[in-house]
C-alpha cells in the first residue's frame, strides 16, 4: 500500500503530548521510517495537552511538512494523558490503533513486535509490557499499587501500559463512553476479554523529568480508585462491621463490670469512644461526598476534552 494515499491508513498513532517539543520530531521520523520498512500506511495524530512549551509549534511545522501524515489537535487546557488518548481516537482512521507516548521511553522500532503478536493471536488489545522499565522508583511504585489495587477491587488483571496497539470497533466503543475522567487500561477490560501482551523494550525518557511526580501519582490513584473500583465503599462497610463488633463487645464488658463489680465509666475513655467514633463517622461521610460528587459531575456531563484548534 503506497505511503501517500488519499484513502484512510491502515494503523493511527496516536500520541498524547505534554511538554514534547524536544521529542515530537524524533517521534515522528522513527515512526516513519518503522512504517516504511514495513510498507504500511499510517497516520499520526499529535494531541497536545496544553503544556508549557513550544510543542504546538513543532507539530504546526510537522504538519506544513507531512500533511497527509500528521494530523494535529490543541486542547483547550489540560486534561491529562488518557483522555487526550481518547481525544485522539475519536479523530483516527486506521483499522488499528497504535498509543505511544511522546517520551520514547517507548521506542517506535518496537511497533512490529505488537504487530507480530496481534498476528499470532488476533487479540483486540495488544499491549507492550516492559520486563524491565525504566521508570523511577516512585512511578514504578505507583504503577505497581494501580494494579493491585485493581485486581483487589474490580478483579482485572491489568498488566499492561500505554503502549497497546487496538482494534477499530474496540476504540470505536471507547469513544461513546461518556464518563468525564477516563482510564483508557480499564475501560478496555469492560468492553473485550480478549487481550494479549508481547515483551518491548524499555528506555529512560528523553524527556527528563517525569510529567507524574509524587502528588501528582497520587492523587491520580485516588482518582482512579473512586472512578473504577468500590474499594472505599468495601473498607467503609468491612470498618463498620469491625467496629461494631468490637465496640459491641466494650459495651457488654461495661456492663458486666457495672453489674458485677459495680464500676463507674470513666470520663478518658468515654471521650476516647466518642472522639473515635465521631472521627469513623466523618471519615465515611468524606468517602460518600467524594462519590456524590462525581455523580454530580456526571449529570453535569462535565466534557472529556475540549478543542482549541486541529490540523486535520
Amino acid at each position: 500500500m503506497p505511503l501517500f494515499s488519499t484513502s484512510p491508513p491502515q494503523y493511527s498513532v496516536v500520541v498524547p503530548v505534554y511538554n514534547g517539543a524536544i521529542t515530537v520530531q524524533e517521534l515522528f521520523e522513527r515512526t516513519k521510517a518503522v512504517f516504511t520498512q514495513l510498507g504500511s500506511s499510517f497516520e499520526m495524530i499529535l494531541v497536545e495537552d496544553n503544556g508549557q512549551d513550544n510543542s504546538w509549534q513543532k507539530i504546526t511545522q510537522l504538519h506544513k511538512n507531512y500533511p497527509q501524515q500528521v494530523r494535529g489537535i490543541k486542547l483547550t487546557r489540560n486534561y491529562g494523558q488518557h483522555n487526550a488518548t481518547l481525544c485522539g481516537f475519536k479523530y483516527a482512521r486506521g483499522s488499528y490503533i497504535i498509543t505511544i507516548d511522546d517520551d520514547l521511553q517507548a521506542p517506535p522500532e518496537e511497533i512490529p513486535k505488537l504487530l507480530h503478536c496481534f498476528a499470532q493471536t488476533q487479540a483486540d488489545v495488544v499491549y507492550g509490557v516492559y520486563p524491565i522499565k525504566k521508570h523511577s522508583p516512585v512511578r514504578r511504585i505507583g504503577s505497581y499499587t494501580v494494579r493491585k489495587l485493581f485486581k483487589l477491587g474490580a478483579g482485572t488483571q491489568n498488566q499492561g501500559s500505554s503502549f497497546r496497539l487496538i482494534t477499530r470497533p474496540i476504540a470505536e466503543q471507547l469513544t461513546r463512553h461518556t464518563q468525564s475522567y477516563v482510564y483508557i487500561d480499564e475501560l478496555l477490560q469492560w468492553y473485550t476479554t480478549h487481550i494479549a501482551a508481547t515483551p518491548v523494550e524499555h528506555y529512560a525518557s528523553k524527556k527528563g523529568k517525569s510529567g507524574y511526580p509524587l502528588l501528582k501519582l497520587i492523587m491520580f490513584t485516588l482518582n482512579l480508585i473512586i472512578n473504577y473500583t468500590a474499594i472505599p465503599l468495601r473498607l467503609m462497610t468491612y470498618s463498620g462491621l469491625f467496629f461494631a463488633v468490637v465496640f459491641f463487645c466494650v459495651g457488654l464488658y461495661y456492663i458486666y463490670e457495672k453489674l458485677f463489680w459495680g464500676a463507674q465509666l470513666g470520663f478518658t475513655s468515654l471521650i476516647t469512644a466518642i472522639f473515635f467514633t465521631t472521627g469513623l463517622i466523618m471519615f465515611c461521610l468524606g468517602i460518600i461526598g467524594e462519590y456524590l460528587r462525581r455523580l454530580y459531575l456526571g449529570q453535569n456531563q462535565q466534557p472529556q476534552y475540549t478543542i482549541r484548534e486541529t490540523l486535520l
